[in-house]
C-alpha cells in the first residue's frame, strides 16, 4: 500500500473509533441514585457510569483528540478559504479504491465515510503546505517521471461464490433469479477451505483472481450477477459486480495539486500531523490541564 493510501486508512481508522466512541456517549448516563443497570453477572452489577469510565479511560484521549483535530482543520481551512471541490474527492476516491483493493469489510463501509476522509486529510495537507514553494517544473518533472502512478486499468469491484460443480452454479443463479440475497447465498456456501463474498478492486494481471473472472466482469453491469457459471481451474464461480472503475490516464493539470502538496510534504520534517496547527487555532483540551 503507498504512503497516501496509508495515510487514508489511518485516518479510516481514527473516524471509526471516533464513531464507535460516540455511539456508546450519546445517552444520557441516568441519575446517579437511579444508575441504569449494563450487564448483571449473579447478584453483582455493571452500571452505566462504570461503563461509561471505562471507555473514557480507553478511547477518551484518543477520541478527544480526534475530534479537536477535525475541528481544528475544519476551523482553518475557512479562515484560508481553503475548498475541496467534489470532483477532487471523486478521483482520489478512485485512485485510491483501484490500488489499495478496498473491500467493503475493510475500514468503513460506506462510501460517504471514505469521502470524508478524503476530504479531511486535503484540507489538512493544504493547511500544512500552504507556505512551501513548489515550482511548476518540479510538478512536471514528477508527473514525467511518475506517469505510471496515474494511469489505471478498468478495475471491478466483485464479490463471488465458488462452487465444485456447474450444476451448483446453476442453483446459486436460480436462487438469485428468485430474489436471493448474493450475500446471503455466499455465507451459506462459505467454508473454512473456501472464502465466499467481497473480492475488494480486482483488475487485469492480479495473480490471486481467475483470469476468467476479468473476462465475465467485462460484460458484467454494475449491481448485476453473472447469468451464467464462471469457468475456472478449480470448478465453477457465480459472480457479483457492485461496482466499475473504468480506466484511465490522468492529466497533469487534473493531479497537479495532488503532486504539489506530495512534493511538498517532502520538504517538511517529521510526520504529518495536525498537532502544528493546534496553537493557532487556539485549541485547548482537557488532557492538555492535566499534564
Amino acid at each position: 500500500m503507498n504512503k497516501r493510501a496509508l495515510w487514508f486508512v489511518i485516518i479510516g481508522l481514527a473516524v471509526l473509533n471516533l464513531g464507535t466512541f460516540l455511539y456508546f456517549m450519546k445517552k444520557e448516563p441516568a441519575p446517579a441514585e437511579s444508575s441504569e443497570t449494563v450487564a448483571k453477572i449473579g447478584q453483582t452489577e455493571v452500571t452505566r457510569e462504570e461503563w461509561l469510565a471505562q471507555l473514557e479511560n480507553r478511547f477518551g484521549k484518543e477520541t478527544l483528540e480526534q475530534m479537536v483535530n477535525s475541528r481544528v482543520v475544519e476551523e482553518l481551512s475557512k479562515k484560508y478559504k481553503i475548498n475541496v471541490k467534489d470532483e477532487t474527492i471523486d478521483r482520489e476516491l478512485d485512485i485510491f479504491k483501484a490500488s489499495s483493493n478496498v473491500t467493503e469489510s475493510e475500514g468503513l463501509e460506506n462510501e460517504k465515510e471514505w469521502r470524508k476522509q478524503i476530504r479531511y486529510s486535503i484540507l489538512l495537507e493544504e493547511l500544512l503546505t500552504r507556505d512551501v514553494n513548489v515550482s511548476e517544473e518540479a510538478m512536471k518533472t514528477y508527473y514525467s517521471k511518475n506517469k505510471a502512478h496515474y494511469t489505471f486499468e478498468d478495475a471491478y469491484h466483485l464479490s463471488h461464490i465458488a462452487l465444485r460443480s456447474e450444476k451448483q452454479a446453476e442453483e446459486v443463479i436460480n436462487e438469485l433469479k428468485a430474489g436471493s440475497s448474493f450475500q446471503a447465498l455466499a455465507e451459506e456456501h462459505a467454508s473454512a477451505a473456501e472464502q465466499q463474498g467481497d473480492l475488494g478492486f480486482i483488475t487485469e494481471g492480479q495473480a490471486s483472481v481467475p483470469r476468467a473472472y476479468m473476462k465475465a466482469a467485462g460484460s458484467m453491469k454494475a449491481g448485476g450477477y453473472s447469468g451464467q457459471p464462471v469457468k475456472t481451474e478449480k470448478g465453477y464461480a457465480v459472480l457479483f459486480l457492485n461496482e466499475k472503475i473504468n480506466g484511465r490516464t490522468y492529466s497533469y493539470n487534473e493531479v497537479k495539486e495532488q503532486i504539489r502538496r506530495q512534493l511538498a510534504l517532502e520538504q517538511m520534517e517529521g510526520e504529518v500531523s495536525v498537532k502544528p496547527l493546534w496553537e493557532e487555532a487556539k485549541a485547548e483540551w482537557f488532557y492538555g490541564q492535566k499534564d
